[in-house]
């Protein structure tokens, strides 16, 4: 989704977001069937198996919105690489994050229907969580790569929807950013589009549909730090 400057970029506003992260990035529920389940995408050269800083801020900050429930975090198992040089490739790990996250649904709902699902993405990964709710195939797929198309995940079932509480993308790329880099517009299926909020800090031009200058600035790494996790977890506990 962008040159090699990119990779640079995102690991070094990553690292630097992270540090004011003050919860782990991974703690297990003892719980089988928790009351809510986190299903968040990381974004580009965010370190595996994790969930990146933005998705650590999020998570820790809906806990503290809703202390009296049991919330278990599922890191979408995708690559979230930086192969951007090799695009066939790169789409073929976007397909991944979204088969898995879906998958990952639907596996929830089939054994803990109670389980009320978060789902959850920045950046790259809010490519994978967008893409995760669509109700068809993504219309314009550039013709190189149109065959991958048959490798796409199918939609999920419709009744998945009602098991998803939420969804929340954090620097989502706008339209105008996937045409410039050769992809489809990321399209919110309609079952969810109700409960899905978007957080974009204003001259982010990843995300605010401004000519895309050739690299991200700094407010793209604002996420975990700017009170935004917080406002998205008081959207979410609102919705549970």
């Amino acid at each position: 989704m962008g040159p090699r400057w990119l990779v640079r970029f995102m690991c070094a506003a990553t690292l630097a977001a992270a540090v004011s992260v003050a919860m782990p990035a991974r703690q297990a529920s003892a719980v089988a069937c928790p009351d809510v389940e986190v299903v968040f995408a990381r974004g580009t050269a965010d370190l595996p198996p994790d969930f990146g800083a933005v998705g650590v801020s999020f998570i820790a900050a809906l806990r503290a919105r809703v202390p009296g429930r049991s919330i278990a975090a599922y890191p979408v198992d995708y690559p979230a690489s930086s192969n951007f040089s090799d695009r066939p490739a790169f789409v073929r790990t976007v397909v991944d994050g979204i088969r898995n996250a879906q998958g990952h649904m639907e596996s929830t709902a089939a054994n803990c229907p109670r389980t009320r699902i978060v789902l959850g993405g920045y950046s790259q990964g809010a490519v994978v969580s967008g893409f995760a709710t669509m109700a068809s195939l993504p219309a314009g797929i550039p013709s190189q790569f149109a065959r991958y198309e048959s490798n796409m995940p199918a939609p999920m079932p419709p009744e998945i929807a009602g098991h998803i509480a939420a969804v929340v993308l954090f620097g989502k790329p706008s339209d105008r950013f996937m045409r410039d880099v050769g992809a489809p517009p990321i399209v919110v299926g309609p079952l969810y589009a109700g409960k899905t909020a978007e957080y974009c800090v204003p001259g982010d031009t990843v995300c605010d549909g401004s000519p895309f200058p050739g690299q991200p600035n700094a407010l793209h790494a604002l996420y975990s730090v700017n009170g935004m996790t917080p406002a998205a977890a008081g959207f979410v506990a609102s919705r549970l």
